[in-house]
């Protein structure tokens, strides 16, 4: 049973911001597939509901003037592991798109949804934190940017004022020309299942052998997604070899405040933040040209 107060219909940005101008309580459902599992558990009760899946204007990739990705927040994940902008320039985002759900889930769940919901599971958020994500919020009065990592507030916040939209998911040149990158979710089961731990690390490598650059994106090791300052730190300019990869991992670790839940223990967990971030790392270099590492 699905516990709702009343539904409003949006086919337009202005329509939509102007509804929740007015309302800025409004639950915005767009592939619904977080929003109705709340309703239907009571997370959410009495809500009333501002659907927002039909707005063209919200939906495709693409690459803009200055080199710039732009990412509409109701593409669907089937749409974002297919789109040839993202598979030219950030393939990573399209592997992490294919470990979410199954194809039914991916068909109608939406990048944007999967961001908004604030879960530190989602399996986006790794790898648009190692790619330096901004977000375009906007309401009826006007827009900002803010950086990905200042979007999340804690477990299921985030920053999104009263009347806001997600309207864009923005990747700069820099930051993912010349990269390589790898995403791994670790998870109970191969498919259809909530991740443990999600790991996307991108790097870039000068002369085939020298780490010139590294960012590491974590889920669920923490209340919140987040990047490995120290262990990204440490590796500009090291020689790549087996040792350097280690203690990359180590340093991972710190950066993790990982906890004990249902899912697993603090401890297995930074298990495989160390694991894991080194494994991604390996594929990652291979990926951005650099020697594979035995």
């Amino acid at each position: 049973m699905y516990n709702f107060q009343g539904y409003h219909e949006a086919t337009t940005l202005a329509e939509a911001l102007a509804l929740l101008a007015a309302n800025p309580r409004l639950t915005v459902i767009a592939g619904g597939t977080d929003v109705l599992i709340k309703l239907r558990h009571g997370v959410i009760e009495g809500a009333e509901l501002l659907s927002i899946r039909h707005i063209k204007s919200l939906e495709g990739v693409q690459k803009l003037e200055d080199g710039t990705i732009a990412i509409g927040p109701l593409t669907t994940f089937s749409r974002v592991a297919e789109d040839p902008v993202i598979k030219d320039h950030i393939p990573v985002l399209a592997e992490a798109a294919l470990t979410i759900g199954g194809p039914q889930i991916r068909n109608v769940a939406t990048i944007g949804g999967n961001l908004c919901n604030g879960a530190t599971s989602a399996d986006s958020a790794p790898t648009l934190f190692a790619l330096g994500a901004r977000l375009k919020l906007k309401n009826n009065t006007g827009e900002r940017v803010t950086p990905i990592q200042d979007f999340y507030l804690g477990p299921g916040k985030v920053a999104l004022k009263p009347g806001e939209l997600l309207t864009q998911i923005l990747i700069s040149p820099e930051d993912y020309r010349g990269y390589g990158g790898h995403y791994i979710k670790f998870s109970q089961r191969r498919a259809m299942d909530i991740a443990t731990l999600g790991v996307a690390v991108v790097c870039k490598v000068k002369e085939g052998r020298i780490l010139e650059d590294v960012r590491i994106g974590l889920g669920v090791a923490g209340p919140t997604p987040r990047r490995c300052p120290e262990a990204e730190a440490f590796a500009k300019g090291k020689a790549i070899t087996s040792e350097t990869i280690a203690t990359i991992g180590k340093l991972a670790v710190k950066a993790a405040q990982a906890r004990t839940s249902w899912r697993a223990s603090r401890e297995y967990r930074e298990h495989l933040v160390e694991e894991l971030t080194q494994r991604a790392l390996r594929e990652a270099i291979v990926k951005a040209g650099g020697e594979a590492i035995a």
